[in-house]
């Protein structure tokens, strides 16, 4: 696949997950204030914080380019390139201390994801993908592993209560075919199935900035990211998503959804 994005890019994004995380280390463990969003989501200064010294970032060295944050919305969506960020994917386990949290920094071109990044700042993991260019972790390539069995795959899902109505139903279906399920990961998850150490991912509700940066990670690294119909997410998602590290294994978690 063609190298489709730009060097300097990438080292932006860099030094974008580096200013992001000095400012989460200083908030991490202490007694941080917790306000309630509008659909009861958690969102500390850290967030808030870490996301607007991304976007001064951006807007300072790349001023035409559009940008859509979690926390303090959306500019010029309809730019050709355009940054995708959550501050902190896992704000839940963040305020409880627990480092499973990361940000995730996106890149997309005409739309489509082309450069992603996992950062874990107080353990130092960074995942990035870019189209072209393979997948690493601290500088280091992945690759996910090969499961052609749900009887032998290990899944994560960050909290079952995402599921509502028939999507518990058919999250019930795909749970009890697999060897091995595990909660609570946040994006972590996606980075451990990257790497090859899981091999299914499967969560519902969510939004672009939650999966658009694991995307090239994942399928760089040999894996897929699809909705529960098998098509690529995108902008107009219903935010039910499934990742796996092999293709049989995606197949058959697809049917298993299904029913």
């Amino acid at each position: 696949m063609a190298d489709t994005c730009p060097q300097p890019f990438i080292d932006l994004a860099h030094r974008l997950a580096d200013a992001s995380a000095d400012v989460i280390r200083r908030h991490f463990r202490t007694p941080v204030a917790v306000d309630d969003k509008a659909d009861d989501s958690p969102v500390t200064i850290a967030d808030r914080d870490s996301e607007a010294i991304m976007r001064f970032m951006v807007e300072r060295e790349f001023p035409d380019h559009g940008i859509v944050g979690e926390e303090h919305g959306v500019t010029n969506p309809g730019a050709e390139w355009v940054w995708v960020f959550d501050p902190i994917d896992g704000t839940k386990a963040f305020i409880t201390g627990k480092p499973s949290f990361g940000t995730l920094i996106a890149l997309l071109h005409g739309g489509v994801p082309v450069l992603g990044m996992i950062n874990q700042p107080i353990i130092h993991e960074r995942w990035v993908g870019a189209t072209g260019r393979g997948a690493t972790l601290n500088g280091t390539a992945i690759q996910t592993r090969a499961c052609d069995a749900l009887g032998k795959a290990s899944m994560y899902t960050t909290d079952p209560t995402m599921f509502k109505g028939g999507d518990m139903d058919a999250f019930r279906r795909l749970e009890s075919q697999v060897k091995l399920r595990r909660f609570g990961a946040d994006c972590y998850a996606y980075g451990l199935l990257a790497g090859g150490w899981i091999d299914l991912v499967c969560e519902a509700d969510l939004k672009l900035y939650d999966f658009a940066a694991v995307m090239p990670i994942i399928t760089e690294a040999g894996g897929l990211v699809t909705d529960w119909q098998g098509k690529i997410p995108g902008f107009d998602t219903d935010g039910r998503i499934l990742a796996a590290g092999d293709a049989q294994c995606h197949r058959l978690a697809l049917e298993a959804l299904k029913g």
